[in-house]
């Protein structure tokens, strides 16, 4: 009963024509039948004139509705004395509106999700005490307790023994994720049945579900091509509507036939369909771990054509692992070692954390610099004591050092070049692994029409081109900055074109593609603020998602669309020949919207999903007993 008494409040226009309708009964079986067709006749009207006015602001903002059809349909009915239809059009254009605020509702209930559920206080551990803080107040560094079932407020380190996390808001994984002391934890994952203490790394605002919270913000601002090609519909169909009204008014000679045609004349498969699909489409891909900033991306991603890829952190797991030492000038393998950690603290290259964590295994002692600067994607220039330490790309150290030379490095490797004072001091070599599914997800792509791949890279040729064969790729460019990705995405024939990466340096191309999706797991800010999408869990494989997702969101919004009008003008067609009376058109009318409205409501994806899931799982199980 309290839902239908807050559906009644909140749809009230609807809830009062109900009772108009209610009471025209009432009346009629009281034997004040005469009042009714007055009653309903004089409460249609103002609902018209009410439409009227905000039809006129529309047109002098420029856009031009469906809301005169609705408008006719009621004066036309009121003046023929079809007054139970008039009310009955009136309805339809209120429930219309009931019914796009119900399945916009139900279509962004992951989208609303995420935004309800951020939180708003933190438990911060002051010496003895337990004090409760607005979450904008955390600062790096504080202690917090999280309780059971709490959703962490900042992003932070474990400090308990250990830990399980639900993610699943977060990246769309349903099974806990198990953590242990110093691991990092995510802000908004739910804490587990155990109260924690984890210490806060950085503040709400730079924490990951702050930035996820405002990416969905966004998400539902912009307007899809496809719902503006909706709205242009509204011109033709609204002449094709009135036209064959007047025509079959003209044939019979009978003005309640204009009326009859018109009540059928249904604006919801334009006005709604689309609209509830893409939100739809959005929402899902907020489930499957995908923030997608508006529908017109799902347009895009539907009809992409070539897919360009960073290779480190992308297509690889870009956490590279030490291999080789190869000192020279007299160094030995830990000194150079630990200079080259040391200098890449300054540094945010994926390469710095791997040689800082190689130097602590061999409990290397790091110096702070006096000094460090760092040239994006070359390398980084640090003062450490009374030397000057060079570390980077092969180009980047023989501008300091022109005796530098390159050193062999296998297949998969990359290396990291030094120098020391000015001369070469060596190179250090480390191994990438590449993803699992990142062959597969190329597969998928190519299934989905995106034909054409790239890749786009900084690291060295060798390096690349092993990559690359390994999964397929033929369009390789190696030793690229910045600048050079912008342009190879810029030269592009086939189009659209998606660019995904993960990096700092990616940002730029990121920007430039049709289409660029974020690897942003690991808070990669810079790549995420000019992506189109942004991919909330470590896995490349969603990039053939958010495609997935961007073709069924445009079929299933097209098809809503043309089921509506398909259906709408073969009733208008048999109601202009006086079969279908006016009260009957209006009912038909209501299901003609929901049918629409349903059919939008297939792009939310739940059992698309989990269909493709079991077929994959399938296919899975041939290829292991195979």
């Amino acid at each position: 009963m309290a839902r239908i008494l807050h559906l009644a409040r909140r749809y009230w226009v609807v809830t009062l024509t109900l009772a108009i309708g209610v009471l025209g009964i009432v009346l009629a079986l009281a034997g004040a039948g005469a009042a009714v067709p007055w009653i309903f006749s004089g409460y249609a009207l103002v609902v018209a004139a009410w439409e009227a006015v905000g039809m006129v602001r529309d047109l002098l903002r420029g856009h031009w509705g469906l809301d005169i059809l609705a408008i006719t349909a009621i004066v036309a009915t009121v003046l023929v004395g079809e007054y139970v239809a008039a009310l009955l059009v009136v309805l339809m254009l209120t429930g219309g509106a009931a019914l796009e605020d119900y399945a916009n509702r139900r279509a962004k209930r992951e989208l609303d999700a995420l935004l309800t559920r951020s939180p708003q206080l933190a438990h911060r551990i002051d010496g003895d005490d337990l004090v409760d803080v607005h979450v904008d107040r955390v600062r790096p560094g504080d202690r917090l307790l999280v309780r059971p079932s709490e959703i962490v407020p900042v992003d932070g380190e474990l400090h308990s023994a250990e830990a399980a996390f639900d993610e699943s808001s977060l990246t769309g994984e349903s099974v806990p994720v198990e953590k242990k002391r110093g691991d990092a934890v995510l802000s908004g994952s739910v804490n587990g049945q155990a109260a924690i203490e984890i210490v806060a790394t950085a503040t709400a605002g730079d924490s990951q579900y702050q930035q996820i919270v405002s990416l969905v913000a966004q998400a539902a601002e912009s307007k899809a091509p496809v719902v503006r090609l909706a709205d242009r519909y509204a011109v033709p169909f609204t002449v094709f509507s009135l036209g064959l009204a007047g025509v079959a008014w003209w044939a019979s000679g009978d003005p309640v036939r204009f009326a009859e045609v018109l009540v059928l004349a249904t604006p919801c498969p334009l006005l709604i369909a689309a609209p509830v699909a893409f939100i739809g489409g959005m929402s899902r891909a907020a489930r499957n771990g995908v923030i997608v900033k508006g529908g017109g991306v799902l347009e895009l991603l539907a009809r992409a054509k070539t897919a360009v890829f960073d290779k480190t952190g992308t297509l690889t797991h870009g956490e590279p692992k030490l291999v080789a030492v190869r000192p020279e000038a007299g160094l030995s393998g830990d000194e150079l070692l630990g200079l080259v950690a040391s200098a890449e603290q300054y540094s945010s290259h994926v390469l710095a954390a791997s040689m800082i964590e190689a130097a602590k295994q061999r409990g290397l002692a790091l110096t702070e610099a006096e000094w460090a600067r760092e040239a994006a994607t070359n390398g980084v220039t640090a003062r450490l004591g009374d030397r000057e330490v060079v570390v980077g790309k092969f180009a980047f150290v023989a501008e300091r050092a022109p005796e530098a030379r390159r050193t062999e490095i296998a297949p998969g490797e990359l290396a990291v070049y030094v120098a020391v004072d000015g001369r070469y001091a060596g190179a250090l070599l480390a191994s990438d692994r590449l993803r699992s599914n990142a062959r597969a997800t190329l597969a998928r792509l190519d299934e989905l029409g995106v034909h054409d791949t790239m890749m786009l890279t900084g690291d060295a040729k060798a390096t690349a081109d092993h990559i690359a064969a390994e999964l397929g790729i033929t369009r390789v460019r190696a030793d690229c900055l910045p600048g050079d990705k912008v342009r190879e995405v810029a030269a592009v024939a086939a189009r659209p074109v998606i660019m995904v990466g993960d990096g700092v340096n990616d940002a730029p191309v990121l920007a430039a593609a049709d289409v660029g999706i974020a690897m942003g797991a690991k808070g990669a800010t810079a790549a995420s603020e000019s992506a189109s999408a942004v991919i909330l869990v470590d896995d490349v494989s969603r990039t053939a998602k958010a495609v997935e997702i961007g073709r069924d969101t445009v079929r299933i919004a097209l098809q809503s669309i043309w089921i509506g009008i398909v259906v709408s003008v073969g009733l208008m067609v048999v109601a202009a020949f006086g079969v279908i009376p006016a009260t009957i058109g209006a009912l038909l009318q209501e299901v003609v919207d929901l049918i629409a409205i349903l059919a939008a409501l297939r792009a939310v994806g739940g059992r698309l999903d989990a269909k493709r899931e079991v077929a994959a799982e399938a296919s899975e199980s041939r290829l292991t007993v195979a």
